[in-house]
């Protein structure tokens, strides 16, 4: 294991103008996952922290502010704080940035800390969390998610035909549940696991199937704060597992969706995977392994962005992914000129109005 330090320069500087809100998203994701208060806590200073001076992103998650019209692109609808214009009029004191809060890079950062931290409980760490820093966590996770897929190749667990349900069928496969109210959960869990190599089911405790990154999940599940899904084909076979935080009002905020390895499931299973997702009653949300298939939650529901049409779906586009704006057929001039605020280089080379195009030229 990594050596356990105090962290204090363990974060790099950087002048980040929407901090504030940055932090206050942290907060609010861990508040609506229900988060032990001192894994809360360790997001909130130690991931906060990380976010503001380590995380590297391509844009539009990670912008260096250039200029004033830039500030206000990013900053809209409320307005460029005073000190941040007077800076950008200096033209000097030094970079600033601009953090997206819910950036895809961040957000899958994020998913692996919540999982690394929720495995410590009963652990000799539990209650000293506050004594790692990011880049040791991240470190750790990487280490031993590589120890769990030697582990799993070896098998170890049967499935369990009691602790699933069928929620939905396809042509080719079907999604299971995976029944927080069975005593056989955690055993299906850790099949799970087994097939797919990834951590969902990665107990310390392989007997009694307790501790570790299986717990974080499985307590989860037995409390009702989580559902785990399992997609499957006809032989049976695991090839997606799919988790979701339950929000107050019962929906589902879809949080990962995994093939094997901790990979992007396959093209030939996306179709299944996209009509399950249209199933299910869930809130505006995509998780970073959806946008990595090209998969979003649009206000009309999940689609894949290429079949984005209306307008209000491409503004949301526009708005909220424009690292994606390039993959939509016939954006309209809103959206255009949307994206041209947001992220003018990811329009490079699309057929654009001739007003957004003269602004993109303009903007370079």
């Amino acid at each position: 294991m990594a050596a356990i330090q105090s962290g204090k320069s363990a974060y790099g500087a950087r002048d980040v103008v929407n901090a504030p809100a940055l932090k206050d998203a942290i907060v609010r994701r861990s508040a609506q996952r229900g988060d032990a208060p001192d894994v809360a806590e360790w997001l909130a200073n130690h991931f906060f922290r990380y976010a503001v001076g380590n995380l590297d992103a391509p844009e539009p998650a990670l912008v260096r502010i250039a200029s004033s019209e830039q500030a206000r692109a990013l900053f809209a609808p409320a307005a460029v704080p005073p000190w941040v214009t007077a800076r950008l009029g200096k033209d000097a004191g030094g970079a600033m940035w601009w953090v997206a809060p819910a950036g895809p890079e961040l957000l899958a950062t994020e998913a692996k800390l919540v999982e690394f931290l929720g495995a410590r409980q009963g652990t000799a760490l539990d209650g000293k969390l506050q004594r790692i820093n990011c880049r040791q966590a991240l470190a750790l996770w990487s280490a031993e998610h590589a120890a769990f897929e030697a582990k799993s190749a070896a098998g170890w667990r049967e499935h369990q035909p009691g602790a699933v349900a069928t929620r939905w069928q396809g042509e080719a496969g079907s999604v299971l549940e995976l029944l927080p109210s069975s005593p056989l959960l955690r055993a299906e869990m850790a099949f799970e696991s087994q097939a797919m190599r990834h951590c969902l089911g990665q107990f310390s405790d392989r007997r009694a199937l307790s501790g570790g990154y299986g717990e974080h999940y499985a307590a989860a599940c037995e409390a009702g704060r989580m559902r785990l899904f399992s997609y499957r084909g006809g032989n049976g076979h695991a090839h997606i597992t799919i988790s979701a935080h339950v929000a107050d009002d019962g929906r589902l905020r879809f949080d990962q969706i995994k093939g094997k390895l901790n990979r992007p499931p396959v093209e030939r299973f996306h179709s299944e995977l996209l009509a399950f997702l249209r199933s299910v009653d869930s809130d505006v949300h995509t998780p970073p392994d959806a946008l990595a298939m090209g998969m979003v939650r649009l206000p009309s529901g999940w689609a894949m962005v290429d079949d984005a049409s209306g307008e209000a779906d491409q503004l949301f586009v526009a708005r909220h992914f424009p690292a994606l704006f390039a993959r939509l057929q016939a954006p309209s001039v809103l959206a255009q000129w949307i994206a041209a605020a947001r992220a003018p280089e990811q329009l490079q080379g699309l057929a654009l109005d001739p007003g957004v195009a003269h602004a993109v030229r303009s903007a370079q």
